[in-house]
């Protein structure tokens, strides 16, 4: 019989050594007995989530994590956002992701995240519902500084570039992007279609760069929210279901649009848990509780925790080591129930490089009777002397569906 599955992914949470730890990283410096209990009754590896060498986005990591083939499967990082914060997709939408971002008068962006808003709801409201040449913006808050966005009309394409500086394609990435002037849109190819949503785009993120401006909630704020950095356009495709793939009936438990979506995307069912932010300051045993809970009724549940990749990206290595700690207890709850957990990372999220980084995550396996390797530490170094031996992500499924057959 099939065991119950509880993938915990703990979002950015590899990295690399740090001096003032010793040279270990945030994870191997962390106090996890918890964690450090199952890596040694289970079994590990460590995983190239999109191959070696290669650099992840989230959506693609957990992508294919899932087992989706990223050049036939990918839907495009707007439309998974979208779907995250509850806006219903059509046939035809372009969706797009967005942060609010701080824009000085000649619009060089000085922080690609206004500060980190805690919401946006107060600025989007403003702009929902804005109609340019017959089509329709639908702009709704996401998590923290996040937004998402959906064009809605006739001649619409999602070959068209970004205005975020950092990446002005999801394949041309700028690193040192402070001062930058914002990108303006233009197509990626020569269809009408492109170069109209171009145009279209442009023509709505300089009419809601004004409105922003005159927001009286930047009037009490260092960090003005005054510009809507886009990326990640896509059309909305639907995925084919955990229940198709692999018969599982399936549970989604995640604070940040970005999962949710990957999880609504995949047919899973969305779990609420009170006080799931998708921040640092989101509870984190509420969500192993609640993964216990609905495991009477689901054979796989999916459990994101963020907060180890905004500190990552913020480079607060001890803010990492103690949310990592912060993980551990919670996961206590989590330490005797019948089913198999495993425990990996998306990707790696170096606090020295503040941003993801190709280095492979650890892998962690536990379920009652499996018989251990030899690693007695849950860590990126570590894991890679377990059982499970170094693997790309597209095999990751695949390993876990035939260890849970066994």
């Amino acid at each position: 019989m099939m065991k119950k599955i509880i993938m915990i992914i703990c979002d950015g949470m590899g990295d690399l050594p740090i001096k003032e730890f010793g040279n270990k990283t945030p994870l191997e410096a962390a106090n996890t007995p918890n964690m450090d209990k199952l890596a040694k009754e289970g079994i590990n590896g460590q995983m190239h989530v999109l191959g070696k060498g290669v650099r992840p986005n989230s959506d693609e990591a957990h992508l294919t994590l899932f087992g989706y083939n990223l050049k036939t499967d990918y839907p495009g990082r707007g439309p998974i956002e979208a779907a995250g914060i509850g806006i219903n997709l059509k046939h035809g939408d372009v969706a797009i992701r967005a942060n609010v971002a701080t824009v000085d008068d000649k619009l060089r962006v000085i922080d690609r995240r206004a500060g980190r808003v805690d919401t946006t709801a107060g600025f989007v409201k403003d702009l929902d519902g804005m109609k340019i040449k017959g089509i329709t913006f639908i702009v709704k808050p996401g998590t923290g500084h996040r937004v998402g966005l959906v064009m809605r009309g006739k001649g619409l394409s999602d070959k068209i570039t970004n205005s975020d500086v950092h990446y002005v394609t999801e394949e041309k990435i700028v690193e040192h992007w402070e001062n930058l002037p914002v990108n303006k849109i233009k197509p990626l190819d020569n269809s009408k279609e492109a170069k109209f949503t171009a145009e279209v785009l442009q023509e709505f993120l300089e009419k809601a760069h004004e409105i922003l401006e005159k927001n009286p909630l930047n009037k009490k704020r260092e960090m003005k929210a005054n510009y809507l950095l886009t990326r990640g356009p896509g059309y909305y495709k639907q995925l084919k279901s955990f229940k198709e793939m692999y018969n599982f009936k399936s549970a989604c438990i995640a604070g940040a649009g970005l999962y949710k979506g990957l999880g609504t995307m995949a047919g899973m069912d969305l779990i609420k848990v009170k006080g799931a932010t998708g921040m640092t300051n989101t509870n984190v045993k509420a969500k192993f509780e609640k993964a216990k809970e609905v495991l009477k009724n689901h054979n796989f549940i999916f459990v994101h925790v963020k907060p180890t990749d905004v500190y990552g990206e913020n480079g607060d290595c001890k803010g990492k080591k103690d949310f990592i700690e912060k993980i551990d207890k919670a996961i206590k709850v989590l330490m005797n129930v019948d089913a198999m957990i495993v425990i990996t990372a998306d990707h790696s999220t170096p606090c020295s490089h503040k941003d993801h980084s190709a280095d492979p995550v650890p892998v962690l396996v536990h379920y009652k009777g499996i018989k251990p390797d030899s690693v007695m530490h849950f860590s990126e170094r570590e894991c890679a002397k377990g059982s499970l031996g170094v693997f790309d992500g597209k095999d990751f499924m695949k390993k876990m569906i035939k260890i849970a057959k066994e």
